[in-house]
């Protein structure tokens, strides 16, 4: 027997977006929504939640202005386990099926939010940070990125949610400063102590410092000093 898989079209919801939706309704909740001249996701009650599984630039405005009046919930899910499907290209005949070396983890959000750092400065803004196992669907149909040689990633389905994280507000995301971190540090000093890439390093200091948690206090040499601040100061005002 040939096994297939149907898969998303290009452009429309992935699986993992709808899954992720299914997950959260609750009874009473409204989907796809009407809401100053945006659709949500869900809303419930006075709460909207808009689920993003990546390209935060992509929703930048609408979130920016519906948090002007609303009370708004960010999802976002990381995949922490990956597996791979290959199908074959017009029959999704499954070719194979392997674990993905790569694993996500938490600080990985920072790829993202980095687009987004001081929406956190707002009180009716959070995010939720949902860890997840999923399947990714690819082809060989020479149509996807240059990086996988034409591969395209045709579909990313939910398999199982591991761990979900909330924050509320910008001092949640200190969390991420390693407690044997000396102040004040450099990029380089982070990324050292929490065993992170400089480039995340910096993703994690720049949104740090859009929240108001983190300040410059000088520098050493060419890189820049930080310390946490005491009373952070709101410098996205809605």
């Amino acid at each position: 027997m040939v096994l297939a898989v149907k898969v998303a079209g290009h452009g429309n919801e992935s699986s993992l977006h709808s899954q992720v939706k299914a997950w959260y309704v609750k009874p009473g909740d409204r989907l796809e929504a009407e809401v100053d001249g945006y659709v949500v996701d869900i809303v419930r009650g006075d709460l909207l939640i808009e689920v993003q599984t990546k390209n935060f630039s992509a929703v930048r405005e609408k979130l920016r202005r519906l948090v002007q009046n609303h009370r708004l919930r960010l999802v976002f899910p990381i995949a922490v386990r990956k597996w791979i499907i290959h199908v074959a290209e017009g029959s999704g005949e499954v070719l194979g099926r392997r674990r993905s070396p790569k694993r996500g983890s938490l600080v990985d959000l920072f790829d993202e939010l980095v687009r987004i750092p001081e929406l956190m400065a707002s009180k009716r803004f959070e995010l939720e940070v949902l860890l997840v196992e999923v399947e990714e669907v690819r082809c060989a149909d020479g149509q996807g990125s240059w990086r996988r040689r034409g591969v395209s990633i045709l579909d990313r389905r939910l398999l199982r949610i591991v761990n979900c994280v909330r924050f509320c507000s910008a001092e949640d995301f200190l969390r991420f400063l390693p407690e044997q971190l000396v102040q004040p540090f450099t990029n380089k000093d982070l990324a050292a102590c929490a065993g992170v890439s400089l480039r995340l390093a910096q993703r994690i200091t720049y949104s740090l410092r859009k929240m108001g948690v983190l300040l410059v206090v000088g520098k050493e040499g060419r890189a820049l000093l930080h310390v946490v601040s005491v009373r952070p100061e709101k410098i996205f005002s809605l």
